[in-house]
């Protein structure tokens, strides 16, 4: 019974999709393959927060990976994890969480993930529609622009090279699109990003032996 646990922020969670987001249409292309085979067997845990960025998630994740961890089966851990650290706060004149501090935190992630597995997987970050998110509407003190969403990418991939582990490519996938279509308010996916990003990590779990589809 391979399980497979995704930390992440809002958009991990889901949130803006009447479906339930990426992750949640994972688990249902899973489940209902486990429906049809008595072979195949999956668990999803979708551990998306909303608002979180790194320095969040390394205070939760060994907790919640412990509730549901079953040290006698396979595990996947996904990391969607980032755009919250790239966000700008005006106040502050700096981003949410340094460059230093983040490429820090997320070696302490995989440091921790390792201890309960060896198949550790990131996903990329998404771009933004600046229009809509410089400043978002909801709190006009914070600022989301690409420029620093795609240098926080970068320190993802960086240190998923380094470290000889998955890295999946979204921002790029979007930036070939009219992502603005993607987006319900600049930020967040809508119900087609979420599909987009799902058949992108689905494609890439499977082509690369992650998941194994019999």
């Amino acid at each position: 019974m391979p399980q497979i646990f995704v930390f992440g922020d809002s958009i991990t969670y889901g949130a803006w999709d009447k479906e339930g987001g990426w992750v949640q249409r994972l688990r249902r292309f899973l489940d209902e393959k486990v429906l049809t085979s008595s072979d195949f067997y999956y668990l999803v845990y979708n551990l998306g927060v909303s608002g979180d960025n790194t320095c969040d998630l390394l205070k939760r994740f060994k907790f919640e990976i412990e509730q549901r961890f079953c040290k006698n089966e396979k595990a996947i851990v996904i990391f969607a994890i980032g755009i919250n650290d790239s966000q700008f706060v005006q106040s502050k004149n700096s981003n949410q969480v340094s460059e230093e501090q983040f490429k820090e935190n997320l070696e302490k992630l995989i440091k921790l993930a390792r201890n309960f597995t060896s198949i550790i997987v990131f996903v990329g970050l998404t771009p933004v529609d600046e229009s809509k998110t410089t400043p978002i509407p909801w709190n006009t003190d914070k600022f989301y622009k690409n420029e620093y969403i795609q240098r926080y990418n970068e320190i993802i991939k960086k240190v998923c090279k380094n470290n000889n582990l998955h890295y999946i490519e979204i921002f790029e996938e979007f930036a070939e699109t009219n992502y603005q279509e993607l987006l319900e308010d600049g930020l967040h996916p809508n119900s087609e990003g979420h599909q987009k990003i799902f058949e992108i990590v689905k494609n890439y779990l499977v082509e690369n032996g992650i998941i194994v589809i019999s």
